[in-house]
């Protein structure tokens, strides 16, 4: 006799093949991703080391990119501005979307005033602008990376929480998980079998988007001069230095702006396609 299981009231549904666009996204951030990760170690040059006699020269089989205004190696300062810049990105929308996740299944789960506190919360750190919160973080400490960190991820996590918290609650009056709590199955079972699945083309879609504003904002307090400061290799920073070099070596400039439309651009490629009838 066949057992009953919360499997059983699980509808299968017909897993979506990836679209050329989303594989050329996920090809474009793995380029990307493998330049950020092992750029600094092939390319071997320390990118604050400084020959003042090859001021701006010009690229070469060498030096792909050639050196920027102060004679330091621009492959080697782009490489480690990709690896500080996602890097720093990625633990930033990590550390939002894990404790964003998990409060708003709590809040969604037990409801009443511990749900309320929650939102009031969530509210009132929305209601900041989330740059504003970075600019205040980074007025106590500047150029440092904690407050660029700490900042980006306390305006990201409540997405997080707002959207998992309402997809929690119209998730947990569905007929898939009032039969498997009726079957006596425990919340790490209902979470792991039946919300999680749901939520996490949600999550996904989120932390791409969440991603994308880490490295832009990382970028833009970088440019306009409140984020990480020179000599740091960071895309922004980058763009702000060679700015006034643009006319006569604009390949400097042109490769941190190529380097994160990319990034942007590959994270858009990921969008799902929408089916047709």
């Amino acid at each position: 006799m066949h057992s009953l299981s919360s499997d059983d009231f699980i509808d299968t549904a017909p897993q979506r093949r990836l679209g050329r666009a989303q594989l050329a996204g996920i090809v474009l951030l793995a380029a990307i991703g493998a330049f950020a990760l092992l750029g600094p170690w092939l390319v071997g040059i320390d990118p604050a080391a400084q020959q003042l006699d090859r001021y701006l020269e010009a690229p070469s089989l060498a030096h792909p990119l050639g050196f920027d205004q102060l004679g330091r190696s621009a492959l080697a300062r782009l490489a480690h501005a990709a690896q500080l810049s996602l890097a720093l990105a990625l633990v930033s929308v990590l550390s939002a979307a894990i404790p964003g996740t998990l409060i708003g299944l709590l809040a969604a789960w037990r409801g009443g005033w511990p749900e309320r506190v929650l939102a009031a919360i969530a509210d009132a750190v929305l209601a900041l602008p989330g740059l504003l919160l970075v600019l205040l973080l980074a007025a106590f400490a500047p150029g440092g990376f904690w407050p660029l960190y700490v900042g980006i991820s306390l305006a990201l996590w409540v997405e997080y929480f707002r959207v998992v918290r309402a997809a929690t609650r119209i998730l947990m009056a569905s007929p898939h998980v009032e039969a498997a709590r009726l079957l006596g199955f425990g919340p790490l079972h209902i979470v792991r079998r039946h919300l999680l699945p749901e939520l996490l083309p949600r999550l996904f879609t989120l932390m791409r988007f969440g991603f994308a504003g880490a490295v832009l904002a990382m970028s833009a307090l970088g440019f306009v001069g409140v984020g990480l400061q020179p000599p740091t290799p960071e895309l922004g920073v980058m763009m702000i230095e060679l700015l006034p070099y643009y006319g006569e070596a604009p390949w400097l400039v042109g490769a941190p702006v190529l380097t994160l439309f990319l990034t942007l651009l590959g994270l858009l490629l990921l969008s799902p396609e929408k089916e047709t009838a």
